[in-house]
C-alpha cells in the first residue's frame, strides 16, 4: 500500500458524516458494524504505514546529520592543513603546496558533505510534513471510531427499549377488553347469556305463579256455582239474582 492511497482513504475517513451514513443505512446496525470493521482495518494499516514512514524519516535524519557533521570535520581538516601549509611556506614550499593540496581535498570533501545535506533537508520537510499529516489522520479516525462505538451502544440501548416496549404493546393489544373475539370477551359474553337464562327463569317462574294464582279463581268460581245447583235441586231459595230483582 502506498503512501498516497493510505493518506487518501484518512482522509475519506476522517471527512466522513456518520449521523449522515447511519441515517441513510437500510440496516443502522450492520452498518455500524461495518463502519467499525472498516475504521479498525484502516487504523491498523495507518500505523504501520506510518510507522515505516517516521523509520525512513528518522534515517534521512541520520544521514542529514552525518553529512552536517562529515562537512564540519572536513572542514576542520581543510583549516589545519591550510595553516599547517602557511607554517610551512618560508622553509618549505614543497611540503606548503602539499599541505595547501590536502587543505583543498577537505574543502571539496566539505562541498560535497554539504551539497548532500542541503539536498536531503526539502526531503526530510516533506516527509516530516507527510508524518504530521498521518498522525493527525490517525488521531481523527481513532476519534471517529471512538464515535462509532459510542453510536453503537447508544443504538443497542435504544434498540433494547424499541424491543422492550413493543413487547409491552403486544400484550397490552392482546388483551383488547373491546374485542369479543378477545379471551375477556368471549367470558363476558358467556356471563351475559348465564344472566339471560336466569332471568328468563325468573320470568318463568312468575308466569307460572300468575297462573296458579288465576287457577285458584277460577276454582272458586266453579265452587259457588256447583252450591247454587246443588240448592236448585234440593228446592232451595231461588238464584240470588232472581230474589234480589223481585
Amino acid at each position: 500500500m502506498t503512501k498516497q492511497s493510505i493518506f487518501g482513504r484518512i482522509s475519506t475517513l476522517v471527512r466522513a458524516n456518520i449521523n449522515s451514513l447511519l441515517d441513510s443505512a437500510e440496516d443502522p446496525q450492520k452498518m455500524i458494524d461495518q463502519l467499525v470493521r472498516d475504521y479498525t482495518n484502516s487504523i491498523a494499516d495507518a500505523e504501520s504505514a506510518i510507522a515505516e514512514t517516521i523509520g525512513n524519516l528518522r534515517l534521512l535524519e541520520r544521514d542529514h546529520e552525518e553529512d552536517v557533521q562529515a562537512a564540519t570535520e572536513w572542514g576542520n581538516k581543510a583549516l589545519a592543513a591550510s595553516r599547517k601549509a602557511d607554517e610551512m611556506r618560508a622553509t618549505n614550499s614543497t611540503d606548503a603546496d602539499k599541505f595547501d593540496n590536502l587543505a583543498k581535498i577537505a574543502l571539496q570533501r566539505q562541498i560535497s558533505a554539504e551539497r548532500e545535506a542541503t539536498g536531503a533537508e526539502p526531503q526530510i520537510a516533506a516527509q516530516t510534513e507527510i508524518v504530521d499529516k498521518l498522525k493527525s489522520g490517525l488521531n481523527g479516525m481513532k476519534d471517529k471510531l471512538g464515535e462509532l462505538k459510542n453510536k453503537r451502544s447508544e443504538l443497542l440501548a435504544r434498540a433494547k427499549v424499541a424491543e422492550a416496549q413493543t413487547k409491552v404493546q403486544d400484550a397490552v393489544g392482546s388483551i383488547n377488553v373491546l374485542d369479543p373475539t378477545s379471551e375477556l370477551g368471549r367470558f363476558e359474553d358467556k356471563v351475559r347469556r348465564q344472566e339471560a337464562i336466569a332471568q328468563g327463569k325468573i320470568e318463568l317462574a312468575a308466569s307460572s305463579l300468575d297462573a296458579q294464582f288465576e287457577s285458584l279463581e277460577d276454582l272458586g268460581e266453579l265452587t259457588e256455582v256447583e252450591a247454587r245447583l246443588a240448592e236448585l235441586k234440593a228446592g232451595g231459595a231461588a238464584p240470588r239474582q232472581a230474589i234480589e230483582g223481585s
